[in-house]
């Protein structure tokens, strides 16, 4: 179950990074209220993820999708370019994450 909190808290704040644009430095009211909700829930749902993950598992997993799908997304909603180093770099934190959950010891 920690790690469907862990997703949810990953999709929040995805969603929260991705409003900050629209937000227009909290001037436009809903997407400023949407992105504050969207934060408040990310760092919610992280502390029932870290009821059995451990921080640095939860963090290092939190944090690399989280820069991995702002990026692709980005890319895809606000064209944004990607040069294939930054190509090169997201598949190194998804690699990242991947051999940081094979050695984790989950509770």
């Amino acid at each position: 179950m920690s790690y469907i909190y862990l997703a949810g808290a990953i999709f929040c704040e995805v969603i929260g990074t991705m409003l900050l644009p629209l937000s227009e430095n909290f001037s436009k009211p809903l997407p400023s209220f949407a992105l504050i909700v969207a934060y408040i829930l990310a760092f919610y749902f992280l502390t029932f993820a870290l009821e059995s993950i451990p921080i640095a598992i939860v963090y290092a997993t939190w944090a690399g999708l989280g820069v991995f799908l702002i990026s692709i997304l980005s890319y895809i909603i606000y064209n944004q370019t990607l040069q294939w180093q930054s190509l090169l770099g997201l598949s190194f934190i998804v690699v990242g994450v991947i051999l940081v959950h094979s050695f984790a010891r989950v509770k």
